[in-house]
């Protein structure tokens, strides 16, 4: 399917709205913001969001209504709205907001624009306060600094045994997910927590082998295919099928960390 404008005004217009985010965005960063519990019932995991998420994501969709009213935006703080063209853009504004409150630079902007289909085809992975943006398109995927443009391809480690793997919070995984987990933490080389989104960032560009989660919305994970499939990299579910927009993927720089991932993931794929 064609895209809906040229690549170059789409990727020109997904950075324009990642600098509209972290413009209201950078005012609330280490500034002592307080934050609301979005869950809801007792037991609820702790689900924050601040006045910095909804000012990042009412900067875009302003943005988005005056230059692209045709397509549909769904966002993780102000939902739905529905469009005609068939193109939507999947939003978070900040994706990580525990370490935004921590002061942590892992947090991201998400920013995709997905297909009538549900296929993710630009993706803008934005770490501002380390001015890196990681950019995925149908042409590949680049990172763009203040000193330009670098085309991003990921790592040649192909065994399991010597990656770098990583996931945000073994904790918020079911039994069976943390069983899985565990087994791919006692066979990796290294394995690092926290990171949220830029951990699949860091995939495309090299230096972590395998990421996987799970419990993620859409708007989670929109945004990561393109980066991570434009830089060579492989992203499915725990089934092994191509991934879907949401709960489980695993995103690996090769076939064969893959493939020896899948052998303890599938066992608790949903």
């Amino acid at each position: 399917m064609s895209l809906p404008d040229t690549e170059d005004k789409l990727v020109d217009l997904a950075q324009r709205l990642a600098d509209a985010a972290w413009a209201a965005i950078s005012p609330h960063f280490r500034a002592g913001i307080d934050a609301e519990n979005k869950s809801t019932g007792s037991g609820a995991p702790y689900d924050p969001v601040t006045a910095a998420d909804k000012a990042g994501e009412r900067a875009i969709r302003e943005i988005l209504a005056n230059e692209r009213p045709d397509d549909g935006i769904d966002g993780e703080e102000y939902g739905t709205s529905a469009g005609s063209s068939g193109w939507t853009w999947l939003l978070d504004p900040i994706d990580g907001t525990r370490a935004f409150l921590a002061g942590l630079p892992v947090w991201t902007t998400l920013i995709a624009l997905v297909d009538p289909d549900g296929n993710p085809v630009i993706g803008l992975i934005d770490q501002p306060v380390l001015a890196e943006r990681y950019i995925g398109t149908p042409s590949g995927s680049f990172l763009q600094t203040p000193a330009g443009r670098t085309p991003l391809k990921v790592s040649s480690c192909d065994d399991l045994r010597q990656a770098i793997i990583a996931t945000t919070d073994p904790f918020i995984m079911t039994p069976p997910e943390q069983g899985a987990w565990t087994h791919l933490r006692h066979t990796a080389r290294i394995t690092r927590y926290g990171l949220d989104a830029y951990a699949y960032a860091r995939l495309a560009g090299g230096t972590i082998d395998l990421v996987c989660e799970t419990g993620l919305q859409a708007h989670d994970v929109a945004a990561l295919v393109p980066v991570v499939r434009g830089a060579g990299g492989i992203a499915r579910d725990w089934h092994g099928n191509e991934a879907k927009l949401g709960s489980q993927i695993v995103c690996a720089a090769s076939e064969g960390v893959f493939q020896q991932a899948l052998i303890s993931l599938r066992r608790s794929a949903l």
